[in-house]
């Protein structure tokens, strides 16, 4: 007989359920929606986004996987992606030729601009139109709390999950 003393019941488990269900269903819909209209992943908008808020659109790609919650070798792959649509460059770092620097091209930063009113419109209407400004708030504050608590348990960190270089961790 299984111990089911452990188990999820009642409001916890209405509580888990409700959040599992947006952490599956919500980045297939972002996704969908920059497909359709930008003809890129999430993933990619979120690359091509931290390089146009970076200084000089550049940044090591350690750091870019950083930002993006992402083993190297994710990365790399729509990185390249990218590069063969000439929205990124990549190239040795002259200040140490051991790292790689991703960097925005004019092309890339016409495409996230272009990508942005449809992707924004989207989060405002999947997520924050749907909260009150009291529920916004709270949300966020449970959103950083919950990230506080995997922080502090060492969860998940580029190159920290088994087969990390081909397995996509993210929710």
């Amino acid at each position: 007989m299984t111990d089911t003393s452990a188990d999820l019941a009642g409001d916890d488990l209405a509580t888990w359920s409700a959040l599992a269900t947006v952490l599956e269903w919500l980045p297939p819909a972002l996704d969908a929606q920059l497909q359709r209209d930008a003809g890129i992943t999430h993933f990619e908008y979120g690359v091509l986004y931290a390089l146009g808020r970076a200084e000089g659109g550049t940044l090591r790609m350690s750091v870019l996987a950083g930002y993006a919650n992402s083993t190297l070798s994710r990365l790399s792959r729509a990185a390249a992606r990218l590069e063969s649509r000439g929205w990124l460059r990549r190239e040795p770092d002259p200040a140490d030729g051991r790292y790689t620097l991703a960097m925005l091209t004019d092309a890339g930063r016409a495409a996230v601009a272009g990508a942005t009113p449809g992707h924004v419109a989207a989060v405002h209407r999947l997520v924050l139109d749907r909260l009150t400004p009291a529920q916004a708030r709270q949300l966020r504050e449970i959103s950083l709390r919950i990230a506080g608590g995997i922080r502090e348990e060492g969860g998940w960190r580029p190159g920290s999950a088994p087969g990390a270089g081909e397995q996509d961790p993210r929710a």
